[in-house]
């Protein structure tokens, strides 16, 4: 695929997913939205790829709608993606829950980093809840924007961000949808980290750097299908999947591996088996 709006780059097994429409605030349109799942899915199949940055170009993050399609919308009468039928599906396949917009993304394997170096409001918002992980700048100003258009919690927003910060809390910042920074956001356990815009990047591929180095590809993949399947099933039912995965996942090469490099005192060699 041409890539218009956004940008990809692998570097030592971390995919960086840049938004790149910076004149705009890299707002979101559908031939970004066209662009983004098919980098994911590419990031996904790529058995170089261990984990995936996201972050936008230059000041902004993800401003949300383009202005000319909230307009556009107006015009039509109505909702209108400007995505193609044949639209990326990945993580799709894995629980009938996860199959729809942005929800697909509790079903990929590898994880996601939302490196926020600027305004995320609306989709944009979205975009960075919906990640596993994230990582900001102070003073990065962020709201659920939809209330001031008329518009419901977004793309399941209504349920994510209770579970990612307490009902009281997500009820504020949904009811309102009112500007907050994100230095507010890190006192709400929203991000994982705050760092100054010159290391931002630095300092998050530095951590997934790690993250990479010292987790196993297959940990990894189980620990994130765990964390979110168990978003909808009792405790029992996960507690007989973990025992199943643990039988199986002591027979692969990787935790050999492990064994053996931790008896040894040196660094794993994952080998990324399934």
């Amino acid at each position: 695929m041409d890539l218009k709006v956004t940008r990809f780059a692998v570097e030592d097994r971390i995919a960086t997913l840049t938004l790149h429409r910076p004149e705009r605030l890299n707002s979101w349109t559908g031939r970004m939205h066209t662009e983004y799942r098919h980098l994911l899915a590419r990031a996904e199949e790529d058995p170089e790829v261990r984990a995936v940055v996201v972050t936008g170009s230059g000041r902004g993050f993800c401003a949300g709608a383009d202005t000319s399609a909230l307009e556009s919308h107006v015009e039509r009468g109505g909702y209108d993606p400007g995505t193609p039928e044949d639209l990326a599906r990945p993580g799709y396949g894995v629980r009938p829950e996860f199959d729809a917009d942005f929800a697909f993304q509790f079903g990929l394997k590898k994880p996601i980093i939302a490196a926020i170096n600027g305004p995320a409001a609306g989709v944009g918002f979205v975009i960075a809840c919906y990640a596993d992980l994230r990582f900001a700048v102070p003073g990065a100003k962020l709201t659920t924007a939809h209330g001031k258009l008329n518009l419901p919690a977004e793309y399941g927003l209504s349920w994510l961000l209770p579970r990612l910060i307490g009902l009281t809390r997500a009820n504020d910042l949904l009811l309102s949808s009112r500007v907050f920074l994100s230095d507010e956001a890190m006192e709400l356990g929203l991000l994982n980290g705050l760092f100054p815009a010159d290391e931002l990047m630095p300092r998050t591929l530095e951590y997934v750097r790690r993250l990479v180095d010292s987790v196993s590809p297959g940990s990894l993949a189980a620990s994130k299908r765990q964390i979110y399947t168990d978003q909808h099933r009792d405790v029992g039912a996960s507690v007989e999947e973990a025992n199943a995965l643990i039988a199986e996942m002591m027979k692969s090469a990787d935790y050999r591996e492990a064994v053996a490099a931790w008896r040894e005192k040196r660094p794993p060699n994952w080998r990324g088996e399934e």
